[in-house]
């Protein structure tokens, strides 16, 4: 297997032996990951090589058979998923889920746990306090939208029902970095998209990169894994079969045997 060097500090997520059955199918079997903080990981493999459970297992929404989760040294397995989203892991699905039948900025507000309830807090802090709170809750939602500023600024009031695919894409994005994460997972985020939406998400991936935020994205266009990875880890039938730079990994006789032979389309 093609392995890449870690360094000696104490890794942001350190995924060991991760192992998910379903009725007697291995899912995903003994998967190690460490990850390095500002790094930005690409999972490849066919469909259904355990990709995507994989992300499910680091969120809470399936509990593991075996091995064990850990960001910043805290032991997240087993966690639900609230626990570990307060922890610091956010992530959008392969499947957008978003409220539609709220405005885009409402949305990323709810990403952001600040949606005020009436109740002893009003009590206690009086409207004119809670209007403070949803307003600086709205800025803070304008600042995370800003990425996609173009594009979702002039619908911000608009229902994501009304949307196209590549805005509710980008609104689910803005509504993940809204919590503030650690680490970021992003499940297959430029399919449904043509070229140009692709390319232009690929830059917006790359400032968040530039930030300095690390982050996990399933991906199956090479070209976007060329371009956002630091380094590339390949699944097969629920186990990693590969791992390292993306041009490496891609010549690995492991991965072509995976993709049948056609290493050229192996993302």
């Amino acid at each position: 297997m093609t392995k890449r060097a870690h360094s000696d500090a104490a890794p942001l997520l350190e995924v060991s032996s991760l192992g998910k059955a379903f009725g007697g199918v291995q899912a995903v079997g003994g998967v190690d990951l460490r990850l390095e903080r500002g790094e930005v990981v690409t999972i490849i493999g066919p469909n259904g090589s355990g990709k995507s459970t994989f992300f499910n297992l680091l969120t809470g929404i399936y509990a593991p058979d075996s091995g064990a989760i850990r960001l910043e040294g805290v032991d997240l397995t087993g966690l639900p998923g609230h626990r570990i989203a307060q922890a610091g892991i956010a992530r959008t699905f392969q499947n957008i889920r978003l409220f539609n039948n709220l405005t885009v900025i409402e949305n990323v507000m709810i990403g952001m746990h600040t949606s005020v309830r009436a109740g002893l807090l009003e009590t206690v802090i009086g409207r004119k306090g809670l209007r403070r709170r949803e307003e600086a809750a709205r800025e803070a939602a304008l600042a995370h939208l800003s990425l996609f500023r173009h594009r979702l600024f002039p619908r911000l009031d608009h229902p994501v029902f009304t949307l196209s695919y590549a805005n509710r894409r980008r609104v689910e994005i803005a509504r993940a970095l809204a919590v503030n994460p650690k680490l970021l997972l992003l499940d297959e985020p430029t399919a449904g998209m043509n070229p140009y939406e692709t390319a232009e998400l690929v830059e917006n991936i790359q400032e968040i990169r530039a930030s300095g935020l690390t982050m996990a994205i399933i991906e199956h266009k090479l070209d976007v894994v060329n371009r956002v990875s630091d380094f590339v880890v390949v699944l097969d039938q629920g186990k990693k079969i590969a791992e390292g730079d993306a041009e490496t990994v891609r010549n690995d006789t492991h991965v072509i045997e995976a993709y049948l032979g056609h290493p050229a389309t192996a993302a």
